[in-house]
Protein backbone atom coordinates (compact mmCIF):
# COMPACT_ATOMS: atom_id res chain seq x y z
CA UNK A 1 0.00 0.00 0.00
CA UNK A 2 1.26 3.30 -1.30
CA UNK A 3 0.22 5.98 1.07
CA UNK A 4 0.88 9.93 0.42
CA UNK A 5 0.59 12.59 3.31
CA UNK A 6 1.20 16.01 2.24
CA UNK A 7 1.91 17.90 5.17
CA UNK A 8 4.66 17.91 8.00
CA UNK A 9 2.81 19.62 10.64
CA UNK A 10 2.05 17.64 14.10
CA UNK A 11 -0.91 15.75 12.02
CA UNK A 12 1.13 14.43 9.26
CA UNK A 13 4.79 13.44 11.15
CA UNK A 14 2.14 11.32 13.90
CA UNK A 15 0.40 9.67 10.98
CA UNK A 16 3.08 8.87 9.26
CA UNK A 17 4.41 7.54 12.64
CA UNK A 18 1.62 5.14 13.61
CA UNK A 19 0.86 3.74 10.22
CA UNK A 20 4.63 2.90 9.87
CA UNK A 21 4.91 1.96 13.31
CA UNK A 22 1.64 -1.04 12.94
CA UNK A 23 2.52 -1.93 8.99
CA UNK A 24 6.43 -1.84 8.42
CA UNK A 25 5.84 -3.13 4.68
CA UNK A 26 3.49 0.20 4.27
CA UNK A 27 5.18 2.24 1.42
CA UNK A 28 4.50 6.22 3.58
CA UNK A 29 5.59 9.26 2.24
CA UNK A 30 5.48 12.67 3.74
CA UNK A 31 5.81 15.90 1.77
CA UNK A 32 6.12 19.16 2.88
CA UNK A 33 6.69 22.39 1.15
CA UNK A 34 8.55 24.10 4.13
CA UNK A 35 12.17 23.19 5.83
CA UNK A 36 12.24 20.93 8.12
CA UNK A 37 13.48 23.66 10.71
CA UNK A 38 11.61 26.13 9.25
CA UNK A 39 8.04 27.21 11.57
CA UNK A 40 5.84 30.13 12.34
CA UNK A 41 4.80 30.67 15.51
CA UNK A 42 6.24 30.29 18.68
CA UNK A 43 4.43 28.24 21.27
CA UNK A 44 2.22 25.32 20.93
CA UNK A 45 -0.43 25.34 23.96
CA UNK A 46 -2.08 22.14 24.74
CA UNK A 47 -5.28 22.31 27.72
CA UNK A 48 -5.51 20.79 30.75
CA UNK A 49 -4.28 16.92 29.97
CA UNK A 50 -1.69 17.85 27.96
CA UNK A 51 -0.39 14.62 26.22
CA UNK A 52 -2.04 12.48 28.18
CA UNK A 53 -4.15 10.70 25.76
CA UNK A 54 -0.26 9.39 24.34
CA UNK A 55 0.39 7.80 27.46
CA UNK A 56 -1.72 3.97 27.06
CA UNK A 57 -1.23 3.43 23.44
CA UNK A 58 2.04 5.49 22.63
CA UNK A 59 4.02 5.77 25.93
CA UNK A 60 7.67 6.54 24.07
CA UNK A 61 6.01 9.23 22.35
CA UNK A 62 4.52 10.83 25.41
CA UNK A 63 7.67 10.35 27.29
CA UNK A 64 10.20 12.04 24.83
CA UNK A 65 7.67 15.15 24.61
CA UNK A 66 6.50 14.90 28.23
CA UNK A 67 9.42 16.26 29.71
CA UNK A 68 10.46 19.42 27.20
CA UNK A 69 7.00 20.95 28.09
CA UNK A 70 6.36 23.62 30.69
CA UNK A 71 3.20 23.64 33.06
CA UNK A 72 1.02 25.34 35.09
CA UNK A 73 -1.99 24.76 37.04
CA UNK A 74 -3.58 28.09 37.40
CA UNK A 75 -4.90 30.66 34.61
CA UNK A 76 -4.60 34.67 35.31
CA UNK A 77 -7.09 37.34 33.78
CA UNK A 78 -5.61 41.17 33.65
CA UNK A 79 -8.51 43.46 33.33
CA UNK A 80 -7.91 47.36 34.47
CA UNK A 81 -4.83 46.19 36.02
CA UNK A 82 -6.45 43.89 38.04
CA UNK A 83 -5.28 40.39 38.08
CA UNK A 84 -7.46 37.44 38.51
CA UNK A 85 -6.65 33.90 39.27
CA UNK A 86 -8.52 31.27 37.97
CA UNK A 87 -7.23 28.40 39.99
CA UNK A 88 -7.58 24.62 38.54
CA UNK A 89 -7.06 25.19 34.51
CA UNK A 90 -3.72 23.63 33.86
CA UNK A 91 -2.23 24.17 30.76
CA UNK A 92 0.88 23.02 28.85
CA UNK A 93 3.36 24.53 26.11
CA UNK A 94 6.41 23.48 24.19
CA UNK A 95 7.85 25.40 21.44
CA UNK A 96 6.70 24.32 18.05
CA UNK A 97 9.86 23.76 16.45
CA UNK A 98 11.05 21.46 19.36
CA UNK A 99 7.50 19.51 18.57
CA UNK A 100 7.91 19.28 15.23
CA UNK A 101 11.75 18.17 15.51
CA UNK A 102 10.61 15.42 18.29
CA UNK A 103 7.70 14.25 15.91
CA UNK A 104 10.48 14.13 12.64
CA UNK A 105 12.28 11.79 15.28
CA UNK A 106 9.85 9.73 15.75
CA UNK A 107 8.76 9.34 12.17
CA UNK A 108 12.74 8.33 11.46
CA UNK A 109 12.63 5.83 13.81
CA UNK A 110 9.56 4.05 12.15
CA UNK A 111 11.83 4.47 8.61
CA UNK A 112 9.62 7.27 7.25
CA UNK A 113 12.08 10.13 5.89
CA UNK A 114 10.05 13.01 5.35
CA UNK A 115 10.93 15.06 1.93
CA UNK A 116 11.24 18.67 3.18
CA UNK A 117 11.29 21.40 0.32
CA UNK A 118 9.34 20.22 -1.83
CA UNK A 119 6.05 21.98 -2.87
CA UNK A 120 3.30 19.88 -4.67
CA UNK A 121 1.00 22.75 -7.12
CA UNK A 122 -0.98 19.54 -8.50
CA UNK A 123 -2.35 16.42 -6.89
CA UNK A 124 -1.00 14.72 -10.87
CA UNK A 125 2.47 15.36 -8.90
CA UNK A 126 1.60 12.60 -6.80
CA UNK A 127 1.14 10.29 -8.46
CA UNK A 128 -0.30 6.48 -8.02
CA UNK A 129 -1.55 6.21 -4.84
CA UNK A 130 -3.88 4.27 -2.67
CA UNK A 131 -4.32 6.70 -0.07
CA UNK A 132 -3.79 10.48 0.07
CA UNK A 133 -4.04 12.69 3.11
CA UNK A 134 -4.35 16.36 3.24
CA UNK A 135 -2.60 17.34 6.69
CA UNK A 136 -1.62 20.60 5.20
CA UNK A 137 -3.27 22.92 6.97
CA UNK A 138 -4.99 25.86 6.70
CA UNK A 139 -4.47 26.30 2.95
CA UNK A 140 -4.73 22.58 2.36
CA UNK A 141 -4.03 22.02 -1.36
CA UNK A 142 -6.59 18.70 -0.92
CA UNK A 143 -9.17 20.54 0.34
CA UNK A 144 -8.84 23.48 -2.60
CA UNK A 145 -8.52 20.63 -4.77
CA UNK A 146 -11.68 18.70 -4.02
CA UNK A 147 -13.31 21.19 -2.37
CA UNK A 148 -17.00 20.47 -4.18
CA UNK A 149 -16.45 16.86 -3.85
CA UNK A 150 -15.80 17.44 0.71
CA UNK A 151 -18.43 20.39 0.99
CA UNK A 152 -15.41 22.66 2.14
CA UNK A 153 -16.36 26.03 3.57
CA UNK A 154 -13.88 28.85 5.28
CA UNK A 155 -14.95 31.60 7.27
CA UNK A 156 -13.15 34.46 8.70
CA UNK A 157 -13.72 36.13 12.18
CA UNK A 158 -13.52 39.60 12.30
CA UNK A 159 -10.85 40.21 15.00
CA UNK A 160 -7.16 40.54 13.85
CA UNK A 161 -4.63 39.08 15.43
CA UNK A 162 -0.65 38.66 15.52
CA UNK A 163 1.53 35.68 16.84
CA UNK A 164 4.74 37.01 18.73
CA UNK A 165 7.18 36.05 21.03
CA UNK A 166 9.07 37.48 23.99
CA UNK A 167 11.86 36.88 26.34
CA UNK A 168 9.03 36.82 28.83
CA UNK A 169 8.75 34.27 30.66
CA UNK A 170 4.80 34.14 32.41
CA UNK A 171 4.23 32.17 35.11
CA UNK A 172 0.94 30.75 34.34
CA UNK A 173 -1.23 31.18 30.86
CA UNK A 174 -2.52 35.28 30.92
CA UNK A 175 -5.30 36.72 29.14
CA UNK A 176 -4.31 41.04 29.56
CA UNK A 177 -6.77 42.94 28.35
CA UNK A 178 -5.99 46.76 28.20
CA UNK A 179 -8.47 49.67 26.67
CA UNK A 180 -6.02 52.80 25.09
CA UNK A 181 -7.22 56.02 23.30
CA UNK A 182 -6.94 53.71 19.97
CA UNK A 183 -9.30 50.80 20.62
CA UNK A 184 -9.33 47.83 22.69
CA UNK A 185 -6.80 45.05 23.00
CA UNK A 186 -6.18 41.61 24.43
CA UNK A 187 -3.07 39.58 24.76
CA UNK A 188 -2.78 35.92 24.92
CA UNK A 189 0.73 35.06 26.75
CA UNK A 190 1.72 32.46 27.94
CA UNK A 191 5.26 30.60 28.44
CA UNK A 192 6.78 27.56 25.89
CA UNK A 193 10.10 27.16 27.02
CA UNK A 194 12.64 28.66 29.77
CA UNK A 195 12.83 32.48 29.34
CA UNK A 196 10.42 32.16 25.97
CA UNK A 197 6.71 32.65 25.67
CA UNK A 198 4.43 33.17 23.07
CA UNK A 199 2.71 36.84 23.01
CA UNK A 200 -0.46 36.77 20.88
CA UNK A 201 -2.11 40.04 20.68
CA UNK A 202 -5.38 40.59 19.33
CA UNK A 203 -7.89 43.08 18.06
CA UNK A 204 -11.40 43.81 16.92
CA UNK A 205 -11.88 45.22 13.14
CA UNK A 206 -12.47 48.96 14.36
CA UNK A 207 -9.30 49.18 16.46
CA UNK A 208 -7.75 47.71 13.58
CA UNK A 209 -8.76 50.63 11.06
CA UNK A 210 -8.52 53.25 13.70
CA UNK A 211 -4.70 52.31 14.79
CA UNK A 212 -3.88 51.80 11.28
CA UNK A 213 -2.15 48.62 11.52
CA UNK A 214 -3.07 47.60 7.62
CA UNK A 215 -0.70 50.60 5.98
CA UNK A 216 2.14 49.97 9.09
CA UNK A 217 5.58 48.04 8.18
CA UNK A 218 6.39 45.29 10.76
CA UNK A 219 8.98 47.18 13.25
CA UNK A 220 6.24 49.73 13.49
CA UNK A 221 3.31 47.50 14.33
CA UNK A 222 5.30 45.72 16.78
CA UNK A 223 6.28 48.48 18.36
CA UNK A 224 2.34 49.48 19.19
CA UNK A 225 2.04 46.20 20.39
CA UNK A 226 4.98 46.82 22.94
CA UNK A 227 3.42 50.27 24.31
CA UNK A 228 -0.33 49.16 24.32
CA UNK A 229 1.47 45.63 26.66
CA UNK A 230 4.14 47.78 28.41
CA UNK A 231 2.94 46.85 32.10
CA UNK A 232 2.86 43.23 30.91
CA UNK A 233 6.22 42.63 28.82
CA UNK A 234 8.46 44.67 31.76
CA UNK A 235 11.06 45.98 29.33
CA UNK A 236 10.71 42.88 27.38
CA UNK A 237 11.09 43.45 23.66
CA UNK A 238 8.11 41.60 21.00
CA UNK A 239 9.75 38.85 18.70
CA UNK A 240 8.43 38.44 15.22
CA UNK A 241 8.15 35.28 12.88
CA UNK A 242 6.36 36.03 10.12
CA UNK A 243 4.02 38.19 12.89
CA UNK A 244 1.51 39.96 10.16
CA UNK A 245 -1.85 40.36 11.07
CA UNK A 246 -4.91 37.67 10.40
CA UNK A 247 -8.44 36.88 10.90
CA UNK A 248 -8.27 33.40 12.52
CA UNK A 249 -10.00 30.68 9.68
CA UNK A 250 -12.73 28.41 10.97
CA UNK A 251 -12.30 25.46 8.12
CA UNK A 252 -15.46 23.27 7.84
CA UNK A 253 -15.79 20.13 5.63
CA UNK A 254 -19.37 18.82 5.03
CA UNK A 255 -17.01 15.29 3.88
CA UNK A 256 -14.01 14.05 5.40
CA UNK A 257 -12.72 11.96 2.00
CA UNK A 258 -13.60 11.42 -1.21
CA UNK A 259 -12.36 8.56 -3.21
CA UNK A 260 -8.95 7.65 -1.85
CA UNK A 261 -8.47 11.21 -0.34
CA UNK A 262 -9.18 12.13 3.16
CA UNK A 263 -8.42 15.61 5.57
CA UNK A 264 -7.01 15.46 9.22
CA UNK A 265 -5.51 18.46 11.65
CA UNK A 266 -6.58 22.01 10.61
CA UNK A 267 -6.60 20.79 6.91
CA UNK A 268 -10.02 19.30 7.83
CA UNK A 269 -11.30 21.87 10.52
CA UNK A 270 -9.72 24.68 12.99
CA UNK A 271 -9.90 25.12 16.62
CA UNK A 272 -9.52 29.04 17.88
CA UNK A 273 -6.39 29.43 19.79
CA UNK A 274 -8.04 30.49 22.83
CA UNK A 275 -8.94 26.75 23.86
CA UNK A 276 -5.59 25.28 23.75
CA UNK A 277 -6.44 22.05 21.48
CA UNK A 278 -6.18 22.79 17.99
CA UNK A 279 -2.60 20.38 17.88
CA UNK A 280 -3.77 18.01 20.39
CA UNK A 281 -6.92 17.62 18.07
CA UNK A 282 -4.98 17.22 14.83
CA UNK A 283 -3.12 14.34 16.57
CA UNK A 284 -6.15 12.60 18.13
CA UNK A 285 -7.48 12.65 14.05
CA UNK A 286 -3.93 10.59 12.98
CA UNK A 287 -5.10 8.79 15.65
CA UNK A 288 -8.49 7.63 14.56
CA UNK A 289 -7.32 7.50 11.03
CA UNK A 290 -4.70 4.93 12.13
CA UNK A 291 -7.25 2.64 13.79
CA UNK A 292 -9.70 2.68 11.09
CA UNK A 293 -7.28 1.99 8.40
CA UNK A 294 -5.89 -1.06 10.99
CA UNK A 295 -10.19 -2.09 11.04
CA UNK A 296 -10.13 -2.41 7.46
CA UNK A 297 -6.99 -3.30 6.17
CA UNK A 298 -7.98 -4.32 2.72
CA UNK A 299 -10.47 -0.82 1.69
CA UNK A 300 -9.27 2.21 1.99
CA UNK A 301 -12.55 3.39 1.38
CA UNK A 302 -14.59 1.68 3.96
CA UNK A 303 -11.74 2.96 6.68
CA UNK A 304 -12.11 6.12 5.51
CA UNK A 305 -15.83 6.10 6.19
CA UNK A 306 -15.13 4.46 9.43
CA UNK A 307 -12.83 6.99 10.49
CA UNK A 308 -16.02 9.85 9.83
CA UNK A 309 -18.24 7.73 11.40
CA UNK A 310 -16.03 7.47 14.84
CA UNK A 311 -14.83 10.93 15.07
CA UNK A 312 -17.08 13.00 13.62
CA UNK A 313 -19.62 13.06 16.89
CA UNK A 314 -16.25 13.63 18.95
CA UNK A 315 -14.48 16.21 17.20
CA UNK A 316 -18.18 18.46 16.78
CA UNK A 317 -18.65 18.31 20.20
CA UNK A 318 -14.95 20.24 20.42
CA UNK A 319 -15.20 22.28 17.67
CA UNK A 320 -18.53 23.96 19.29
CA UNK A 321 -16.62 24.56 22.00
CA UNK A 322 -14.12 26.52 20.43
CA UNK A 323 -16.75 28.70 18.15
CA UNK A 324 -18.22 29.42 21.09
CA UNK A 325 -14.95 30.35 22.49
CA UNK A 326 -13.87 32.30 19.24
CA UNK A 327 -17.49 33.69 19.27
CA UNK A 328 -17.07 35.46 22.84
CA UNK A 329 -13.34 36.69 21.23
CA UNK A 330 -15.33 38.31 18.23
CA UNK A 331 -17.10 40.64 20.96
CA UNK A 332 -14.13 41.20 23.57
CA UNK A 333 -14.32 44.77 23.71
CA UNK A 334 -17.61 44.59 24.76
CA UNK A 335 -17.01 41.84 27.51
CA UNK A 336 -14.55 44.92 28.67
CA UNK A 337 -17.12 46.94 30.16
CA UNK A 338 -17.48 44.26 32.88
CA UNK A 339 -15.87 44.62 36.27
CA UNK A 340 -12.58 42.19 36.45
CA UNK A 341 -13.90 39.37 38.23
CA UNK A 342 -17.13 39.55 36.08
CA UNK A 343 -15.04 39.37 33.31
CA UNK A 344 -13.49 36.42 34.08
CA UNK A 345 -16.13 34.84 35.15
CA UNK A 346 -18.07 35.30 31.64
CA UNK A 347 -14.11 34.50 30.09
CA UNK A 348 -14.55 30.73 32.15
CA UNK A 349 -17.75 30.39 31.05
CA UNK A 350 -17.34 31.05 27.07
CA UNK A 351 -17.38 27.70 25.42
CA UNK A 352 -21.00 26.69 27.20
CA UNK A 353 -18.82 23.55 28.24
CA UNK A 354 -18.72 24.80 31.51
CA UNK A 355 -21.34 24.88 34.10
CA UNK A 356 -21.25 26.52 37.85
CA UNK A 357 -21.35 23.39 39.66
CA UNK A 358 -18.32 21.76 37.45
CA UNK A 359 -16.82 25.16 37.83
CA UNK A 360 -16.80 24.87 41.69
CA UNK A 361 -15.25 21.72 41.67
CA UNK A 362 -12.33 23.11 39.24
CA UNK A 363 -12.24 25.79 40.56
CA UNK A 364 -13.15 26.67 43.90
CA UNK A 365 -11.23 29.55 45.22
CA UNK A 366 -12.17 31.61 42.44
CA UNK A 367 -15.73 30.41 42.58
CA UNK A 368 -15.90 31.36 46.72
CA UNK A 369 -14.31 34.12 45.37
CA UNK A 370 -16.87 35.43 43.09
CA UNK A 371 -19.66 34.59 45.07
CA UNK A 372 -18.20 36.30 48.30
CA UNK A 373 -18.15 39.65 46.49
CA UNK A 374 -21.59 38.80 44.59
CA UNK A 375 -23.44 38.52 47.85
Amino acid sequence: MRIVILGAGPAGLYLAYLIKRRKPAADVAVIEQNAANATFGFGVVFSDRALEFLREDDAETYAAIAPQMETWHDLTIVHRNERVVIDGVGFAAIGRLKLLQLLQARARSVGVEPQFGRAVMSLDEIGKADLVVGADGVNSLVRRTLAHEFGAGVAHLSNRFAWFGTSKAYDTLTQTFRHTPIGDFNAHHYRYAPGRSTFIVETDEETFVRAGFERMADAESRSVCERVFADALEGHPLISNNSIWRQFPVVHNARWSHGQYVLIGDALHTAHFSIGSGTRLAMEDAIALDKALSLHPRDVREALAAYEAARRPILEKLVAGANGSAQWYAHFAEHMTLAPLDLAMSYIMRSGRVDRERLRKLSPKFVARYEAEHN
